[in-house]
């Protein structure tokens, strides 16, 4: 049985920031995890600008009953700056997806797009360890995303992205963490256990497939970033080819536990 949100003096107070901000899911789903484990808070969206981020996370700092924030599309990036320490996984990543106050009051951050991604492949049956993947995407959730793929143990991790110059930044930034498992890939997914999107490809009608879907295999897995619609373009075309799949919102969800449990503090960031 769900519990009431309560709102009170105490109520811990988590914006999740980004510009747009009207596209985003999670605070209801967020909120509503806090009340059933019987915690005081609320995820509020706040529409930021670029140009106000500088100020609104000083502002933010000075809020005592803010001891974290939840950030999505374009800030993910800059964040990273305002964090004095963060995980091996954001540094891969270059971004950040949530920043937690610690004791000192200085701001933690983590990038949970990949274990959020990984967690809904591992819940709809596939394990990646030892197997090879296509990755299609290299912004700062595809980059959390592909960090993910080769901690849980892929053999060979193929990054495709149109901005060359991102991919290969982030094919080097891998390759020091990870040796030898990192090439560059294209939309052929032939010969790989796991086909995963982490564009936006689908989003739109009329967008492109992200990789070439003439050429799955039923034996192939494929998973997407997409949450809108329900099952994605590239989604239906690897079902309609026998493929197993995990569509966005299954992400979504299984990230949905992982960051409120960060916000609450029910889980730790685990620093290098």
């Amino acid at each position: 049985m769900s519990q009431r949100l309560r709102i009170d003096g105490e109520t811990a107070i988590f914006p999740i920031i980004g510009h747009p901000i009207g596209q985003v899911k999670s605070p209801t789903s967020l909120s509503q995890i806090m009340a059933e484990r019987g915690y005081n808070g609320m995820v509020v969206p706040m529409h930021v600008l670029p140009a106000d981020l500088p100020d609104w996370l000083e502002q933010a700092g000075k809020v005592r009953n803010c001891p974290g924030i939840v950030v999505t599309v374009p800030h993910k990036g800059p964040c990273l700056d305002f964090c004095a320490r963060v995980t091996a996984r954001a540094r891969a990543a270059e971004a950040v997806n949530i920043m937690i106050r610690d004791h000192r009051g200085d701001w933690i951050g983590d990038a949970t797009d990949g274990q959020g991604h990984m967690d809904g492949v591992r819940a709809e049956g596939f394990d990646v360890s030892g197997k090879s993947a296509l990755l299609v995407g290299t912004g700062g959730a595809g980059a959390a995303i592909a960090y993910e793929i080769l901690a849980r143990g892929a053999s060979e991790l193929a990054l495709h992205d149109i901005d060359t110059a991102r991919r290969d930044a982030l094919v080097t930034r891998l390759d020091a963490a990870f040796p030898g498992r990192v090439r560059i890939g294209d939309t052929d997914p032939r010969g790989f256990a796991l086909v995963a999107n982490a564009t936006p490809l689908g989003m739109r009608e009329g967008d492109p497939l992200p990789v070439r879907t003439e050429l799955l295999t039923p034996d192939q897995f494929v998973s997407d970033v997409v949450t809108r619609p329900a099952i994605p373009p590239l989604i239906a075309q690897a079902r309609a080819r026998g493929c197993a799949t995990m569509p966005g919102s299954a992400m979504f969800e299984a990230q949905a536990v992982l960051l409120a449990e960060l916000l609450m503090g029910s889980r730790k960031i685990a620093l290098d």
